[in-house]
């Protein structure tokens, strides 16, 4: 399993360092999302040192190994490689070898395909050992200025306008900081579906996070959808955050039936709607639908 022009040394600020060969395990290194110096001594250590190099894009991989002076082969290991992959990393641990699995950025199995791997040596009693380091969740927590007590990471919305409705919607009563990933080419028209939620939440954009052109951009979703929706170009990577429900926030499904079932009562679908929506704050084309549900099913 050991590689033959594997090394097992690294540079690091001048100086050559030898890399110990580590027990026998899969290991979840966490690298750098910007700023290559956020890279651990250990997380070092493991990349240098395990017998396999698993990463989703060698060539990503290949500029970190690059910069502290890696000379190892490397293995993808990425979303579209199966079962049998996975099956044949974890075996080649099990005989005595060790695996270190990285992401582009960041730690691993945090939207990435890691999981898999992970589920599979679990499942064959393979020691898995996480080496902590960047993680671009908590530095945009951290920074956002939002509590930070509790929080939700919801990963990437849904490309399709209905299917991010419904995504929103079902996180408005998340008692904690909501946390996204979104692509520059979106996040305009993401805050503008945030804003039907989430409008008047305090929230930051942050972009680039550890780079050179690290940006924070802080206000209510309102007034983040209004300053991304005029702008010309959006790059980088982006995390958005938003604030948890404050005392006002939407009442629960129950309660919204509730409401829309006393005002059918004394006005029509389309009044109860727009009073509903005035008392709730939620959308009021969807709480038309439900009105015209419920008075169909109502005696």
């Amino acid at each position: 399993m050991t590689e033959p022009s594997h090394s097992r040394r690294y540079l690091l600020n001048g100086i050559n360092r030898d890399a110990p060969r580590p027990e026998p395990g899969l290991y979840l290194v966490a690298t750098p999302i910007g700023h290559l110096s956020d890279m651990s001594l250990r997380g070092l250590d493991l990349i240098a040192g395990a017998d396999v190099l698993a990463c989703e894009d060698t060539r990503v991989t290949g500029k970190l190994l690059q910069r502290f002076g890696i000379k190892r082969r490397m293995t993808a290991y990425h979303e579209h490689s199966g079962e049998d992959v996975a099956r044949m990393l974890v075996e080649d641990i099990a005989a005595g070898g060790s695996l270190a699995l990285v992401s582009d950025a960041g730690t691993p199995l945090v939207s990435d395909p890691g999981y898999a791997l992970v589920r599979t040596a679990i499942e064959a009693g393979v020691p898995v050992i996480a080496v902590p380091g960047a993680s671009a969740i908590l530095t945009a927590l951290a920074v956002s200025g939002l509590p930070s007590d509790a929080f939700f990471f919801a990963g990437f919305l849904p490309a399709k306008e209905k299917a991010r409705a419904d995504r929103l919607q079902a996180l408005v009563r998340v008692p904690g900081t909501l946390i996204f990933y979104e692509a520059p080419h979106r996040i305009a028209e993401s805050l503008v579906a945030m804003g039907e939620p989430f409008g008047e939440r305090p929230a930051a954009v942050c972009r680039e996070l550890t780079k050179m052109h690290e940006t924070v951009y802080r206000g209510t979703v309102h007034e983040l959808s209004k300053r991304f929706g005029e702008m010309d170009q959006v790059k980088g990577e982006i995390v958005v955050c938003i604030g948890p429900p404050g005392e006002d926030a939407p009442p629960a499904e129950e309660d919204v039936e509730t409401i829309l079932i006393g005002l059918l009562a004394e006005m029509k679908p389309t009044k109860a709607a727009q009073e509903a929506a005035r008392m709730t704050g939620l959308n009021r084309r969807d709480l038309y639908s439900r009105a015209l549900d419920l008075k169909g099913r109502l005696p």
